[in-house]
């Protein structure tokens, strides 16, 4: 009996940590500046409530432009990768295309600062006219995402048992039909891990982005990370931006939340 105590009491302990972020954030989005910067404890969480913070965030600020922006660079960086990696990182697992030289190249993209990739890149978007465009950062994170939706893919495929694809090819199956019909609906859970990874990464991305962008194709998060200045810094603002950047993200977790378990265990053995 003590131990189940002492295991709800570090699990609440444990959740109350993770999810204390997320509270913080919504409660003082719907705050007034009186009640955020009021030293009281008892004001954290009783408060007259106010939707000012999302008034000012919506009509003096393009917040929603913004918003769109990462959607549209997120969502179709996460595609463009997906099609790009899946099969890659089949040729890599059933092929050992490369001999694994190209595959640790492909994933030693992402094994140096960001800083370091920031200004080839920078000078290179420049020339081509891509600073400040959907199209330059979507480059951007498909060429950043690539090698790790790869990397993690090939780690997938490898629990996919080969002896699968051989039988079905001795049963009259091409090399396509075993794909489709054999491996893609085997990979489902882990594609959903990937593209989940990938979409948030991307949704979430700051450095580049602030780098990258000016007014046409500005994020969201580069927009919040205005109302940080020198003198003043807008809490409400702040957070009342990031409660709404933030549901997508969750909302994306929750109806993958099936597929997500089920990528996270694929391939483990039981003892």
């Amino acid at each position: 009996m003590a131990k189940k105590i002492s295991f709800w009491i570090v699990t609440m302990a444990v959740l109350v940590f993770i999810l204390s972020p997320l509270l913080w954030i919504y409660l003082t989005a719907f705050k007034a500046n009186a009640d955020i910067f009021d030293p009281r404890l008892i004001k954290f969480v009783f408060f007259k409530p106010t939707l000012e913070n999302f008034r000012s965030l919506f009509s003096q600020y393009p917040f929603w432009r913004n918003l769109l922006n990462t959607a549209i660079v997120s969502l179709f960086s996460s595609v463009i990768t997906m099609l790009i990696a899946f099969p890659a990182a089949y040729s890599f697992a059933r092929w050992n295309t490369g001999g694994g030289t190209l595959l640790f190249f492909t994933i030693s993209t992402r094994m140096f600062p960001p800083a370091v990739a920031a200004i080839p890149h920078f000078l290179v978007f420049k020339e081509m006219g891509l600073l400040d465009t959907h199209i330059g950062l979507m480059l951007l994170y498909v060429f950043l995402n690539v090698s790790f939706a790869t990397f993690l893919l090939y780690g997938f495929f490898g629990s996919v048992p080969r002896e699968l694809e051989q039988a079905a090819m001795i049963d009259g199956y091409d090399r396509w039909q075993v794909f489709r019909k054999i491996v893609f609906p085997l990979m489902k859970p882990a594609l959903a891990v990937t593209f989940a990874f990938c979409l948030i990464w991307s949704w979430n991305e700051f450095f580049f982005a602030f780098l990258f962008t000016r007014n046409v194709a500005r994020p969201v998060n580069v927009l919040i990370s205005s109302f940080w200045g020198g003198l003043q810094v807008q809490y409400g603002l702040m957070t009342a931006g990031a409660a709404i950047t933030i549901l997508p993200a969750l909302i994306l977790v929750w109806f993958l939340q099936r597929y997500i378990i089920q990528g996270l265990t694929l391939g483990a053995v039981k003892g």
